[in-house]
């Protein structure tokens, strides 16, 4: 077993992760792009590469909608502004009907309301119109909460919408280019298993954290 995790690991943590899919990011740099990273586990890679990049550094909070009994399971996810994603085929296996998907979708959309006000601690929104925006997780399983993020942030209408991540499943990334002009993911491990077999650490990130990355002044890398 300790063989495969060795196999499978490729970034010591997320800051190191981070470090690594910034310097692919490097293209981007003379556009002045905003970075939008989905919390918790997204903000320190983002950070990272909001400091590289000499970037603006924002939070997009998406919430999984998970499946009736089983809660781990996501049928979808919603964003604080309403936007939402479904996986239609889970859906319909496990015969989820719509007040099931209105209630949840309420609840969870009102908890990802709450909690980008938390984080941004009253700043108002990065303006994204005809800008550069690196949609930023620290992985891609099933890729639903960042769909989800992609189309909130289509609606205001960014220049180039590009979804950045260490690791993701090949068919969450393919998914995805349907919602952005480009997907970076410097891994597409196959099988893919979990986000955090390919992390030496892979602790739970804090909101007390998370509100401290965005808190602080961003320093380019010399």
């Amino acid at each position: 077993m300790s063989r495969f995790l060795d196999f499978q690991t490729r970034f010591r943590d997320r800051l190191d992760a981070g470090q690594q899919l910034a310097r692919r990011l490097e293209p981007y740099r003379k556009a002045r792009p905003v970075v939008f990273a989905i919390p918790r586990g997204g903000v320190p890679v983002g950070a990272e590469i909001a400091r590289y990049l000499d970037a603006e550094l924002d939070v997009l909070v998406a919430r999984k909608l998970g499946a009736p009994l089983h809660a781990e399971l996501a049928i979808g996810a919603v964003t604080a502004d309403g936007e939402r994603f479904l996986n239609r085929d889970i859906i319909s296996q496990l015969q989820v009907d719509d007040a099931y998907l209105e209630q949840i979708t309420k609840e969870q959309s009102e908890e990802a309301r709450r909690r980008e006000q938390r984080f941004r601690g009253g700043r108002p929104p990065a303006d994204v119109k005809g800008r550069t925006v690196l949609l930023v997780d620290d992985g891609l399983a099933t890729g639903a909460t960042m769909r989800a993020a992609a189309r909130s942030l289509r609606k205001h209408e960014p220049g180039r919408l590009v979804v950045a991540v260490p690791v993701g499943s090949r068919e969450a990334c393919a998914a995805l280019r349907e919602d952005a002009d480009e997907v970076v993911c410097l891994a597409q491990p196959d099988p893919f298993y979990a986000i955090g077999l390919h992390y030496e650490r892979f602790e739970q990130v804090e909101d007390a954290e998370v509100m401290s990355l965005l808190e602080q002044p961003i320093t380019a890398e010399s």
